[in-house]
């Protein structure tokens, strides 16, 4: 991939901490590339309670958009002139845009991508019961989605009870629930960390069953030990590469008022990840 950089060439950059395991970048440039647009993404390790320093980076420097993740989506939040109302539900931020007038606006769109990870992979959403392990940040943006998307009822599933009840607080027909909720869900969700480089699973596998949809947000590694349990039963599987393009396409549509493909950047995410465990 030949990437020329120009004095004309706008700069996007995914800010966190650790951020060097991010596939952003070739998520993003991957687009750029193909459409000819004269971007570029890079990443910068912002240390935590830095953020703020980042955001007057990017006005100084003129960096046209940023991806964040953790730790900094909430003091992003804080951070930026304007934030979008669901961003603001949250008290998270995922992108950045800098305007033309010089001032930063805030998004989410975790969960709006991973609701179209799920539509694209032909689940139907639209009076679904739905139930979601974990009720973290990125639990949270799902349950904020499922629920502006029509769906049924949303049972969150949580160690804790108090974090399960603030994320039902986000979206209408969600409530605290247990696993024995997924006997008659139609899409179970892990929305936790179960499963990231371990062959753990986050419920027993016995509860799974041809007609339930799973959808994991690990994308490391991609094919994690609940989906292959869920496929072994049958059930529809949707991976955690999924969310990642699904809200990375949105943030390029953000920043630069170009639609992105989806297919292209599950590519350039699949050789990335590839290139990786070699």
């Amino acid at each position: 991939m030949s990437l020329a950089i120009s004095g004309a060439t706008r700069l996007a950059a995914v800010i966190g901490s650790p951020v060097r395991h991010s596939l952003s970048p070739a998520l993003h440039n991957a687009v750029f590339e193909a459409t000819g647009l004269d971007w570029r993404c890079v990443a910068f390790e912002v240390a935590p309670r830095k953020a703020v320093h980042a955001i007057a980076a990017m006005k100084a420097l003129g960096i046209g958009g940023y991806a964040v993740t953790m730790p900094h989506k909430a003091d992003v939040a804080a951070a930026v002139d304007e934030v979008d109302p669901a961003a603001a539900a949250l008290g998270s931020v995922n992108t950045v845009v800098l305007r033309s007038d010089g001032s930063t606006f805030g998004a989410t769109t975790d969960g709006t991508g991973f609701v179209e990870s799920i539509r694209s992979s032909g689940v139907g959403l639209v009076a679904a019961r739905v139930v979601v392990l974990g009720a973290g940040g990125a639990a949270r943006s799902i349950v904020d989605a499922l629920g502006r998307a029509g769906v049924a009822d949303i049972a969150i599933v949580n160690r804790t009870r108090s974090s399960a009840q603030a994320a039902a607080d986000l979206a209408p027909g969600a409530r605290v629930g247990n696993v024995g909720d997924v006997a008659d869900a139609d899409l179970l969700v892990n929305a936790t960390s179960v499963g990231m480089g371990v062959d753990d699973l986050p419920i027993d596998a016995s509860l799974l069953r041809p007609e339930l949809a799973v959808a994991d947000i690990v994308y490391h590694p991609l094919d994690t030990a609940l989906l292959r349990a869920a496929s072994a039963v049958g059930a529809v599987t949707i991976d955690g590469l999924g969310m990642l393009i699904h809200q990375a396409v949105l943030q390029h549509e953000l920043w630069t008022g170009h639609s992105a493909d989806p297919a292209l950047m599950r590519a350039a995410g699949l050789a990335e990840l590839t290139a990786r465990s070699g």
